[in-house]
């Protein structure tokens, strides 16, 4: 406990002044740095159960998908008329998702046909190949949404950050000292119902603080931490069901008290998406 709470005081500090007061390139950059981490330790995972993955390929289509996600922050669109928008990109060059999700489609078929690997692992390598883009690069790359949307955008993606890690301090704390019934035995045996219920509650007392600072409805805002919350929990469970499979507790030991960086992210990989759409879909009218 010692050990995660000195790493935590270390970063967390670092990770806010990031995501406040640098340039979205250099978050974008950061971020890039963080998914190759993981989707290293993904790999690693996916290897131990005789899933050799397409790695180099699937981490490059991972960094187009990092770009994608910058560039289109950078479009610029203005309404001059009823009629009539100026749109302006700054990023000088734009690829949309669905065409990186296609090169990588077809990029894999090709590796799968003309490399010299057995017929029977070409069905693995493309699925754990798929598996990292899909449910890791993709998802993940959302944080990179953040910081484009004018007037509350990083203080949306530090509220995404506190609500993660809030949730996922006091289900620590509730769970080791009073849970009791199992949340999913199958998966991750120290999961407890109470440290969910813990792990909302800590999200919906982040979401009541950042409404006062954002100047939202506090209702908007406990709704989209609750889907966020939610689609997190359900992020860290995945994860287990993956370390599970492998057969290992940490899926690395990058961070110290931690595991790897699969494990520290594991929860933000599937709050940032849900947290950008709910809140898309709410906040977009706000002025």
């Amino acid at each position: 406990m010692l050990l995660r709470l000195l790493t935590a005081a270390i970063l967390i500090p670092i990770v806010v002044i990031i995501v406040l007061w640098t340039p979205s390139a250099v978050i974008a950059a950061l971020a890039a740095l963080v998914l190759l981490l993981a989707l290293d330790e993904f790999f690693r995972l996916a290897e131990r159960m005789a899933m050799r993955g397409y790695r180099f390929w699937t981490m490059l289509c991972a960094l187009a998908l990092i770009y994608a996600q910058w560039a289109e922050n950078s479009v610029e669109t203005r309404r001059l008329g009823s009629n009539v928008e100026l749109v302006r990109n700054l990023a000088g060059v734009t690829i949309s998702i669905e065409a990186v999700l296609l090169i990588f489609m077809l990029g894999a078929t090709l590796i799968g046909i003309f490399s010299h690997q057995a017929i029977a692992e070409v069905l693995p390598a493309i699925g754990s190949s798929s598996a990292a883009l899909l449910f890791v690069a993709l998802p993940f790359s959302y944080i990179i949404r953040f910081p484009g949307i004018d007037g509350y955008g990083r203080q949306l993606a530090l509220f995404t950050l506190c609500l993660v890690w809030a949730g996922d301090m006091l289900a620590y704390v509730v769970g080791k000292f009073a849970g009791r019934i199992p949340l999913a035995p199958a998966l991750s045996p120290k999961k407890t119902w109470e440290g969910a219920a813990a792990n909302l509650a800590a999200s919906l007392i982040v979401a009541a603080f950042f409404a006062r600072w954002m100047k939202v409805e506090t209702a908007q805002l406990l709704v989209i931490a609750t889907c966020g919350n939610i689609a997190g929990q359900l992020g860290d469970l995945i994860e287990s069901a993956y370390k599970r499979g492998a057969g290992i507790k940490d899926s690395g030991t990058i961070l110290p008290g931690h595991g790897g960086m699969l494990d520290r992210i594991d929860s933000l990989i599937l709050a940032a998406p849900a947290v950008w759409w709910i809140s898309d879909w709410l906040l977009r009218t706000r002025g």
